[in-house]
């Protein structure tokens, strides 16, 4: 990530208390204050992901890939559709909301990695780089916080397929491609 690319603390704490507060009004129903109106860094477009867990255990995670909203607007979004549309868990309930802990990742751009797929593990930085991948019509994306759980980098890949609903061994397909991104991770205070 570039020097000039990276948000100043405040502004990543802004987008945590935006998320909190879509969160809030659309699942709390609750009538709260706006955090104060972002400033024009956050109404640039970017690519986000919002991440719930409650007791250190995830609770829901979803997100884009690519920029095609203002940060704000995309962090907002996302926070909703990661207490209430994440497959895997049911929707977050109002009664939850006090012991849901909130992470924003924003995202650089990916990058294609240029390698033959036999390389891949030798390419990737564990613990920096996020990983998309595509094969055909299916897509897995696993952001560099999961390197923690996961730090064997064909492991890492062997779940980054199975998350895109492919065999483990899919990343040495040739007709695949991987990217790479770096993130940006913002936690409430």
């Amino acid at each position: 990530m570039d020097d000039q690319d990276l948000l100043l603390p405040e502004q990543g704490q802004t987008l945590v208390r935006l998320a909190r507060h879509a969160l809030a009004t659309r699942i709390g129903k609750e009538k709260t204050e706006p955090p104060p109106p972002p400033d024009p860094r956050l109404q640039q477009k970017g690519a986000t992901f919002v991440t719930l867990t409650v007791g250190g255990a995830l609770r829901g995670c979803i997100g884009t890939p690519e920029a095609h909203l203002p940060l704000e607007r995309d962090v907002r979004e996302n926070a909703f559709r990661a207490a209430t549309m994440d497959p895997r868990f049911p929707p977050v309930k109002a009664g939850e909301l006090g012991r849901v802990k909130i992470e924003v990742s924003v995202l650089t751009p990916p990058r294609l990695l240029d390698c033959r797929p036999e390389e891949r593990p030798q390419r990737v930085r564990p613990g920096t780089d996020g990983l998309l991948f595509t094969s055909g019509f299916n897509r897995g994306l696993l952001l560099p916080q999961v390197w923690a759980k996961i730090p064997e980098p064909k492991e890492f890949l062997g779940m980054l397929c199975r998350k895109a609903r492919l065999p483990s061994d899919a990343w040495r397909r040739p007709d695949s491609e991987l990217y790479t991104f770096q993130v940006q991770a913002f936690h409430e205070e």
